[in-house]
C-alpha cells in the first residue's frame, strides 16, 4: 500500500484502486470539494507522474480516454486547481510521492492494463440529484430530466419561454466550456430536433458563464449528463439483416470524420502541452503523437 498525505488531499494506492481524497485547505477548489472522494480502478489509468518544483512539487494522473465522464464533457479545460487527478506535493514529502508512482507504475506494468481508450465509463461520474447555480440559470439534473431556470440576469428573449426543461432522451450532447479572458463560458445542451446556432447568452438550451467562482460546478452537471449518455466510443449493433443499426441523433458520416479530425488535432494540442509540462517523457510522447497522426 502507499499513501499520501497532504493539505490539498490524500492518495492512497492498495494494488488495484487509488482513493483520492480532497483537502479541506482553503485553496482546495469548489469544484473537488464539491465532487468529494473519487475512487479509480487500475484500469482506468494509464500513467501517473510526479513533477518536481523548488518549493512543491505535483503528482498527476493519466486517465485512459473514454475512462471519465468529467474529463470526457470537460475536453481537457478544467483549470489545474480544479483537476481532481493532480496534487500538490510539499518539499519534505517529494520521497513518498516518488514512492507513490514507482508503486502505481509497477502495478500498471504487471496487470498489463493498456494504453489506448476505454469503450466504457470506468468511472460513474457525479451522484444525482445535482442542482448548481452560476451564470444565468440554476440547473437541476435528476438523472432522467435537466431543468433550466433562468434568474435576473439572464438575457429578456431566452427567459420569455420561462423554464426550460429537457428530458435526458432528448439529449445528443452536452459541453462545458470556462470562461476565458473577455470571452464568456457555457454549458451547452445539444437537443435532438431542435438544432440552434444562438450564442449561450440567447440560446434557451444552454447556460452562459461569466468566470466566477461557481463556474466549474457546472462541469460537474456536465459530467452527470455525459455519464448517461451513450459512449462515444460504442459500436452501432448490427441491424437485423446484417445491416449495422444506425444510431439515433448520429451525425452523417462527412459531419463525424470532421469531428473525429477535430478530436485528433486537440488531441495533439493536449500531448504537446503533457510533454512541455514534463508529464510526458520524450519517447511517450513521441508514441504518443505518431499513434494520433496514424488516425488521421
Amino acid at each position: 500500500m502507499a499513501e499520501i498525505i497532504q493539505r490539498d488531499g490524500t492518495w492512497t494506492f492498495d494494488g488495484e484502486t487509488l482513493r483520492l481524497v480532497p483537502g479541506h485547505d482553503k485553496n482546495v477548489s469548489l469544484l473537488r470539494k464539491t465532487l468529494g472522494e473519487l475512487t479509480l480502478p487500475l484500469a482506468a489509468l494509464t500513467g501517473i507522474a510526479f513533477e518536481q518544483g523548488k518549493k512543491t512539487g505535483r503528482l498527476r494522473l493519466r486517465l485512459r480516454d473514454g475512462a471519465d465522464p468529467l474529463l470526457q464533457a470537460t475536453g481537457g479545460k478544467l483549470a489545474d486547481s480544479s483537476d481532481p487527478y493532480q496534487l500538490t506535493v510539499e518539499a519534505d514529502r517529494h520521497g513518498v510521492a516518488e514512492y507513490m508512482v514507482d508503486e502505481v507504475r509497477n502495478a500498471l506494468h504487471l496487470e498489463q492494463v493498456p494504453a489506448e481508450g476505454s469503450d466504457s465509463y470506468l468511472l460513474p461520474g457525479p451522484p444525482v440529484p445535482l442542482q448548481v447555480a452560476a451564470g444565468d440559470a440554476t440547473v437541476s439534473f435528476d438523472g432522467e430530466r435537466v431543468r433550466l431556470e433562468w434568474n435576473w440576469k439572464t438575457e429578456e428573449a431566452k427567459a420569455a419561454a420561462g423554464t426550460r426543461t429537457i428530458a435526458l432522451a432528448d439529449v445528443a450532447a452536452v459541453e462545458w466550456q470556462p470562461a476565458i479572458g473577455l470571452e464568456n463560458g457555457y454549458l451547452r445542451f445539444s437537443v435532438r430536433n431542435s438544432p440552434t446556432k444562438a450564442p449561450p447568452k440567447y440560446d434557451p438550451n444552454s447556460v452562459e458563464l461569466w468566470g466566477f467562482k461557481k463556474d466549474p460546478l457546472m462541469a460537474l452537471v456536465a459530467a452527470a449528463v455525459q455519464a448517461r449518455l451513450p459512449h462515444p466510443a460504442a459500436k452501432a449493433l448490427p441491424a437485423p439483416g446484417g445491416a449495422p443499426a444506425e444510431i439515433s441523433g448520429a451525425a452523417p458520416p462527412a459531419a463525424a470524420a470532421e469531428d473525429d479530425h477535430d478530436a485528433l488535432l486537440r488531441r495533439l494540442r493536449e500531448l504537446g502541452e503533457l510533454h512541455q509540462s514534463g508529464v510526458l517523457t520524450d519517447e511517450e510522447f513521441t508514441a504518443a503523437k505518431q499513434a494520433v497522426l496514424k488516425r488521421m
